[in-house]
């Protein structure tokens, strides 16, 4: 088995290890192939090998030295080869589009993990903010906008 990939927890944590590096190759072989991954904005990534070449751009455009950290981390087994990983997440260092660090960002990431014969690799991933407050989005003339049903005038 792959270092550090014996269970399917692993696999969030190593993506965290890896982002923390600045290593998008490290981050797109925790995936298998033909992997899927979908982002915080709903981009869709259907190969390992774009999946590295967002996070290659992302880890030196967006988030250059930024700190990702994973937490919560929950395994909801699919028998003994497959498993879906949900954990929370948090990030520092981002910049914003003058170049300044951003604040902190949090969500939730799920993975959907399959036992290969060099260890645990995700099939799929699903990354997703947080918003404080939120229920859900309004789509608007600008795009989405967080908002909360239960604080209507």
């Amino acid at each position: 088995m792959a270092v550090g990939l014996e269970r399917p927890e692993d696999v969030p944590a190593g993506f965290a290890r890896a982002w923390n590096r600045g290593d998008a190759e490290g981050i797109a072989d925790l995936f298998v192939p033909d992997a899927d991954f979908v982002n915080v904005v709903g981009l869709w990534w259907r190969d390992r090998e774009s999946i590295h070449r967002a996070h290659d751009y992302g880890l030196r455009v967006i988030f250059p030295g930024s700190t990702l950290r994973v937490s919560g981390v929950r395994v909801r087994e699919l028998g003994e080869d497959a498993a879906v990983v949900h954990c929370r997440w948090s990030i520092t260092g981002q910049t914003d589009l003058e170049g300044e660090v951003a604040g902190r960002r949090s969500g939730v990431f799920t993975f959907v993990v399959r036992r290969e014969v060099d260890g645990w690799r995700a099939v799929a991933a699903h990354n997703t903010d947080r918003v404080t407050g939120a229920e859900t989005h309004v789509a608007g003339e600008r795009g989405p906008t967080p908002a909360d049903y239960r604080e209507r005038p």
